[in-house]
């Protein structure tokens, strides 16, 4: 009876090692496979059963967290959301994530091991900390301007701190509220389906993630170029330029809207945007000339990111020398997002100097604890010093006595460039708007803010659309706003 006893309580040992061996199988080496299974929800019911930490803006929350009683329990809501749409995002439960909601998603979700002093703890108890908090850039002051001057219109506005490359405002229109994606029920799928399918794409980021043709916008970077490389040497200097002008290798003659043009000084030819000027400037420069000068503001960049991913702003580098006059003008292939647009603005705000656009100033835990700061740096040196010392005054003079009147602020200097993008098949579509600029207060050392504005379908006939009387008002709004902070 006892041996029958012990083989009994061998077997049952060995059934207990057994069990013990699986188990430790299933939790170790198979973890990986459950874990990544699309069949496992507990990682998401995990995810949404805390509230998820905030966005600030200006030192307040414009995002939130609402108990729905649901299974996944918390739901994202937003504060302003079509204001704040183009950086925070969405967060859904149905969707993902977008944006500022993606790119911090570790942090906001209390995922990230730096948020908790015991990170190795809480990958053996499989616990999150708390939602840590994105602390932006951003003026709030600055994001109403611009919202509120593009208004009903399509377009985008980005704005930046020169010297810092902190970036101080970020619009697009049409804009829609990320809130409408937040939840599981049939309300957020038809609102992906409208929002999606609507035609003038309210979910485009148009600052970042749209390019344009810059038009005379470009002509800053054409200017940099030509100072840079000796091409021009004095600005006040006739530049030995026809009025019209051949386009190089082509029977096409190039025209301008202004006279006076021919054979114009630099000085006259960008207080009123002469496209011949420009055009065989950047010819005289040179392909190789305008490819290195143009990939110092940070055109042909694919890899910029602040931190959600930015589409890269294009000067084409395979082209024939008329190809070339046009690209100098800001047309053929070139193409800008508003964004980049604004960095040249800052380069020659800050003495050639690109800094690194970033939208973070730093991440917290919960407690309001900085976690991680974001690192101001240089980019790249877009031009001289002293060809960014000329480029300002010929800025400043486009909007004393040329063509962006309309950006003018009393009591502060402020220096811009307008410009009106052809495009379509042969150019039938109709112009946008653009202006870039800066401004400095009277009693600051330093330019305070530049902006980049563009407007697609501007509220005027196609011959009376320009960038300093559409877009300059915008971009002057903007200005003031930050130099009245």
């Amino acid at each position: 009876m006892t041996r029958y006893v012990r083989h009994a309580a061998a077997f049952c040992a060995l059934l207990l090692f057994a069990l013990l061996v699986n188990a430790a199988r299933v939790q170790i080496v198979q973890a990986g496979t459950y874990d990544g299974n699309p069949a496992n929800r507990r990682h998401t019911i995990a995810r949404y059963g805390q509230p998820r930490g905030d966005i600030l803006v200006g030192g307040r929350a414009v995002t939130g967290s609402k108990d729905s009683g649901e299974r996944f329990r918390y739901e994202r809501s937003y504060k302003n959301g079509p204001l704040y749409a183009p950086v925070t995002g969405f967060a859904s439960q149905v969707y993902g994530t977008a944006l500022l909601e993606d790119a911090a998603d570790d942090v906001l979700a209390g995922t990230d091991p730096t948020l908790s002093p015991f990170p190795l703890w809480n990958d053996l108890t499989r616990a999150s900390s708390p939602g840590g908090h994105v602390v932006t850039t951003l003026d709030p002051a600055a994001q109403r301007a611009a919202y509120a001057g593009l208004g009903s219109r399509r377009g985008a506005v980005a704005a930046l701190e020169p010297s810092t490359g902190r970036i101080l405002a970020l619009v697009s229109t049409p804009s829609y509220d990320p809130e409408e994606l937040s939840g599981t029920d049939s309300a957020v799928a038809r609102a992906w389906a409208r929002l999606n399918g609507a035609a003038d794409q309210p979910m485009l980021n148009r600052a970042v993630w749209q390019t344009y043709p810059p038009g005379s916008t470009f002509k800053v970077v054409t200017a940099a170029a030509a100072l840079d490389s000796g091409v021009v040497r004095d600005v006040d200097e006739p530049t030995d330029l026809p009025d019209p002008y051949r386009l190089p290798g082509s029977s096409t003659r190039l025209t301008n809207e202004v006279e006076g043009c021919g054979n114009a000084s630099l000085r006259y030819a960008f207080q009123w945007s002469c496209n011949t000027v420009f055009a065989g400037l950047g010819v005289e420069v040179g392909l190789a000339g305008m490819r290195t000068t143009a990939a110092g503001f940070g055109f042909n960049d694919r890899k910029l990111a602040i931190p959600f991913r930015v589409s890269p702003s294009t000067f084409d580098t395979r082209v024939d020398r008329a190809q070339l006059a046009l690209s100098s003008i800001g047309q053929y292939n070139t193409r800008a997002t508003p964004l980049q647009m604004a960095m040249v603005a800052a380069a020659v705000a800050n003495h050639g100097s690109v800094r690194t656009p970033h939208l973070v100033e730093r991440t917290t835990t919960d407690d309001g604890d900085t976690v991680y700061a974001t690192v101001q740096r240089t980019l790249r040196q877009a031009m001289t010093p002293t060809t960014a010392v000329l480029l300002r005054k010929l800025m400043k003079d486009a909007v004393e006595k040329g063509t962006g009147t309309n950006a003018a602020i009393p009591g502060a200097t402020v220096g811009g460039k307008s410009g009106t993008a052809q495009h379509g098949i042969d150019n039938s579509g109709t112009p946008y708007a653009w202006f870039i600029s800066w401004a400095q207060a009277e009693d600051s050392m330093e330019p305070a803010v530049a902006v980049a504005v563009v407007v697609e379908g501007a509220a005027a006939d196609r011959g009376d659309i320009s960038g300093g009387g559409d877009a300059a008002p915008i971009a002057r709004a903007v200005m003031k706003a930050v130099l009245d902070r």
